[in-house]
């Protein structure tokens, strides 16, 4: 079923552009005839994993493997040599389909060259039949809150429902062609960008992450993401707060604006304070918070033009929600367990706590008040949810990273990474005028200064959001300092 529905939407207009990327142009017959071909190819393959950077072959090899009924693992190119090996081994993947062979290769796992075609190869090896729950069509690792990244299985069913509800919901504002901005490897790009807009009808432009500004260790340049915005005439895209923040700053620095094709950008990943959704539009960027799990298929609910609040929009009709004690559950045909379990999940432990503490508005628009397990008890009693907090110092232009602190503690201290470039004055001045906007029991009164917190170093996972408790155990020391001084001090380096 999830396969006919993307495959009927492409046939319905063959000479309509589907896919493009640096060096191929198709259109849905192309497509459709490359899907097929791909398939072919692939015969036997059970688990196919898909390392490689964005093109029209990654999503190929995504179609190819839905229209077979193989288990596609797409494995983010941010993993290190041991998460990617945990997720070929937890899959049992006997293929993998890559631009990067060396390194499936050097973690000597069995695989061996079967076949290269352009740029990329097909690498394979023997194993047992894979342990997956019924119906498992994809498997998305996500890094989480720890080091050891966790397979959640899914449904073709339920990722079909979400990329449907999404596309019904957007068809209003009239998207013709998206700009995969986010790596395809990441769920939120993958049904939210590619599925929603093929069944929409809509082109996709998949340039490599380089040419979009991605510079791994050495951040994002705004600039290429501009350049490839006008160039391409997108209509839409999905981004992060982090790189909405930095082309933010660009445009307002450069004294540019964003595209007119523009019609809509989708924000998730992270809490987004409002204050940057109206800075972005005022530069032209058409950004609307939106919010999801890899659980839910990627989209639980969406803000729309004309439908929107302080929230995260209203839930999509493919999402059952349900507030316990002021905790979201959601309940999806998406969800089938994670890798590794004894027992697949029934139909009524489907239902996903997600662990979001949140409520309804008399509109229906969900709003979100941080992590249960993140929030702060200070020793004055005040509850505070740091998210909250840190979408606050977000807003500031000279702040490109924070994380707040004060669980069990008398006031709230924070690590910042400012922008590169900044001043002890300058942030001071950014802290002192988010403090001015907080009551005074969730202001920040002493902070210390981080290198960024990467993937790379073990402070972030794959999509931004802070590893809490390695942060916490990695400045242990420098933050038990801020709290010994006793009268806060604004700048502690």
């Amino acid at each position: 079923m999830s396969a006919t529905l993307l495959l009927d939407a492409l046939a319905a207009h063959t000479d309509r552009p589907a896919l493009a990327d640096a060096t191929q142009h198709l259109n849905a017959a192309e497509v459709l005839h490359a899907v097929h071909h791909l398939a072919g190819r692939f015969a036997a393959c059970q688990v196919i994993a898909v390392l490689a950077d964005n093109s029209v072959d990654w999503v190929l090899a995504d179609l190819a493997a839905l229209s077979m009924g193989a288990v596609h693992l797409p494995l983010p190119t941010f993993f290190s040599p041991a998460q990617m090996a945990h997720a070929l081994t937890q899959t049992n993947a006997d293929a993998v389909y890559t631009d990067q062979p060396e390194r499936i290769s050097a973690l000597n796992l069995g695989f061996s060259c079967q076949w290269s075609q352009g740029q990329h190869s097909l690498l394979r090896r023997q194993v047992d039949i894979p342990q997956l729950p019924a119906g498992c069509t994809k498997v998305s690792f996500t890094s989480g809150s720890t080091g050891t990244p966790k397979g959640v299985c899914l449904s073709g069913q339920g990722l079909m429902a979400t990329a449907q509800a999404i596309q019904s919901t957007l068809k209003p504002t009239g998207l013709s062609k998206h700009l995969a901005v986010l790596p395809l490897s990441l769920l939120l790009e993958n049904t939210a960008g590619i599925y929603a807009a093929l069944l929409n009808g809509s082109e996709v432009y998949l340039p490599p992450l380089a040419q979009l500004g991605w510079r791994g260790m050495s951040g994002f340049d705004p600039a290429a993401l501009q350049h490839s915005a006008v160039t391409s005439q997108t209509s839409s895209m999905i981004l992060v707060p982090e790189l909405l923040k930095a082309w933010l700053l660009y445009l307002q620095a450069t004294r540019q604006r964003a595209p007119q094709s523009l019609r809509f950008v989708a924000v998730g990943g992270a809490h987004v304070n409002p204050a940057l959704i109206h800075q972005a539009r005022q530069v032209g960027i058409p950004a609307y918070e939106g919010y999801g799990l890899t659980e839910c298929g990627s989209v639980v609910s969406l803000n729309l033009p004309g439908d929107e609040g302080s929230g995260v929009g209203r839930v999509l009709p493919h999402v059952q929600l349900r507030l316990s004690q002021g905790e979201v559950h959601l309940h999806t045909s998406a969800f089938l367990g994670y890798t590794g379990q004894t027992s697949a999940p029934t139909a009524k432990t489907q239902e996903f706590a997600t662990g979001d503490l949140g409520a309804l508005d008399v509109q229906g628009h969900l709003h979100l008040m941080g992590r249960r397990k993140n929030m702060l008890i200070t020793t004055f009693g005040r509850n505070i949810s740091p998210e909250w907090v840190e979408s606050v110092v977000l807003a500031q232009a000279a702040i490109m990273q924070v994380v707040v602190l004060g669980d069990a503690r008398p006031w709230l201290s924070a690590v910042l990474v400012p922008m590169p470039g900044m001043t002890e004055p300058q942030i001071e001045a950014a802290m002192a005028q988010a403090n001015h906007q907080l009551p005074d029991y969730a202001q920040v009164k002493r902070w210390l200064i981080s290198t960024p917190m990467t993937l790379i170093n073990g402070l972030s996972t794959g999509n931004g959001r802070p590893r809490r408790s390695a942060i916490a155990e990695q400045f242990a020391r420098r933050i038990e300092s801020l709290y010994t001084v006793p009268q806060p001090a604004t700048f502690t380096p």
